[in-house]
């Protein structure tokens, strides 16, 4: 499925957090948030338990209204 690409607005602190650890993973930006997504979103996977990728998903969703719509 081709890639959409979409504007969303981060929390500067946030982006510089997402940006240590995707540059720790070599991946892009892009990469690591839809990998995220993925994870979060894989059926009775949820967030695999992981604290820091709840509390991140939880600022994203804080700073983009709560809706969960893009």
């Amino acid at each position: 499925m081709p890639a959409k690409r979409v504007l969303i607005s981060i929390d500067e602190r946030l982006l510089a957090r997402i940006d240590e650890a995707r540059a720790r993973r070599d991946m892009t930006r892009s990469g690591y948030l839809a990998q995220l997504a993925v994870h979060d979103l894989e059926p009775g996977s949820g967030s695999g338990g992981d604290p820091r990728i709840t509390a991140a998903l939880a600022k994203i969703e804080q700073l983009i209204g709560g809706t969960g719509k893009p």
